[in-house]
């Protein structure tokens, strides 16, 4: 089984920004544990701060994974681009978020995401990203 975690903006900080919402680990440390603690999954990684790269990698993978698991951030609330590639593709995609966003400010309730995916996890911190993991074996 192939199964991609796609992370969007600001990600890359994960364990040194705003820790009393993101916890103080960082995502490659989490990312290690996760393969070691699921080694029958193929399981890759990708992150960028650019909405383009995103969408160009759920192009990329979106025919030939059995899975993804996408953060796509601050852009989850702003890119209509996102959104249309998650439709678009036929690999089922599971929307996580570290926080629970309707706890936050109302801009972040809204996801333009969240109607193509094939389930959504938010709240449970880096937790969410095993959640969405198991949701597919």
């Amino acid at each position: 089984m192939k199964i991609i975690i796609i992370n969007g903006p600001n990600l890359n900080l994960l364990g040194k920004r705003e820790q009393s919402i993101y916890g103080n680990i960082t995502f490659e440390a989490f990312y290690q544990n996760l393969k070691e603690k699921y080694p029958q999954i193929e399981l890759s990684y990708f992150q960028s701060n650019v909405e383009g790269e995103l969408i160009d990698k759920i192009q990329e993978v979106g025919f030939s994974y059995d899975g993804i698991i996408l953060n796509a951030a601050a852009y989850t609330h702003t890119s209509v681009g996102i959104g249309d590639a998650v439709k678009a593709i036929e690999t089922p995609v599971v929307e996580v978020h570290i926080s629970n966003t309707f706890a936050r400010e109302e801009f972040r309730h809204h996801s333009y995401i969240s109607a193509g995916a094939k389930g959504v996890i938010l709240g449970f911190g880096l937790q969410s990203y095993e959640l969405a993991l198991q949701s597919f074996l």
